[in-house]
């Protein structure tokens, strides 16, 4: 990887994710990790996990995988380019772990892969995305 600063973030800073319950699990040069509890409103109709739930965790992973910090620590912003989520097993309850990290990576646009896992390490869908960094909005 480059020597950027790493990025300093305890939680998200993400309305949507703090909103369906998607926590930080770790976050460091060319890797991320975000967690949800699967509860009813993750659900849907067949009562198995919504799939913009999933498309949302592994976004959210494959994208802060690549933030680079600002000069204060923040995290940098990145929008996502194009996103394929491969949808493998249903879930409908327990915890889930988005596992992802900086497959390559260029001045301004990375690439990211993803896995979303059972807390028994069944997966559950895998993604691979391309991503553009960006400043962040009070700098832009």
């Amino acid at each position: 990887m480059n020597s950027t600063p790493a990025v300093v973030l305890a939680e998200p800073d993400n309305p949507l994710l703090t909103y369906l319950g998607i926590r930080l699990g770790a976050l460091e040069a060319g890797r991320c990790t975000f967690e949800l509890d699967v509860e009813a409103r993750h659900l849907n109709r067949q009562g198995s996990l919504q799939g913009g739930v999933t498309a949302t965790l592994l976004d959210a992973a494959c994208g802060y995988a690549g933030l680079q910090a600002v000069a204060d620590g923040r995290p940098g912003n990145a929008v996502t380019l194009m996103l394929t989520i491969s949808y493998i097993s249903k879930v409908n309850a327990g915890r889930l772990r988005a596992i992802a990290s900086v497959t390559k990576a260029g001045r301004s646009v990375y690439f990211s892969s993803g896995t979303l896992l059972t807390e028994s390490g069944v997966v559950v869908a895998t993604a691979q995305g391309t991503f553009k960094r960006s400043l962040p909005t009070s700098e832009a």
